[in-house]
């Protein structure tokens, strides 16, 4: 969230939403017949953060909208992901479309971990 901001105090448009929301949005402009004319939509951002990665897995139909975005995304525009769970693992969220989405995201990319306590969890008191 931290590199959005950045980018949006520098002057860049940027969208934000979790995994599961741009799911939902996906499919619904497929459901109205307009996916190609959303990914093509999506275009005029040039920033795209998909959050929480991982968080439920996916059925084979949502990892594929996912797939199209991060496969329209490649190479044209950039696309920030956040993940609790390593590239390796993704199998466990993408199935099958997993080797084709960590290709693309993983190619041009700056992997950035981050280790230690969730900031969130520094907000709440100890019980001892």
């Amino acid at each position: 969230m931290g590199l959005g901001v950045r980018a949006c105090q520098a002057g860049n448009q940027v969208r934000f939403a979790t995994a599961e929301e741009w799911a939902a949005r996906l499919a619904g402009a497929r459901a109205e017949g307009r996916l190609a004319e959303e990914l093509s939509a999506l275009d005029a951002c040039p920033l795209l953060i998909v959050d929480e990665v991982g968080y439920l897995p996916f059925d084979p139909d949502t990892a594929r909208l996912l797939f199209q975005l991060v496969a329209h995304r490649y190479e044209r525009a950039s696309l920030i992901v956040t993940s609790d769970r390593p590239l390796g693992r993704w199998d466990e969220i993408f199935g099958g479309a997993a080797p084709a989405v960590v290709d693309r995201l993983a190619h041009h990319a700056d992997i950035v971990r981050l280790e230690g306590d969730s900031y969130r969890l520094r907000r709440v008191p100890s019980a001892g």
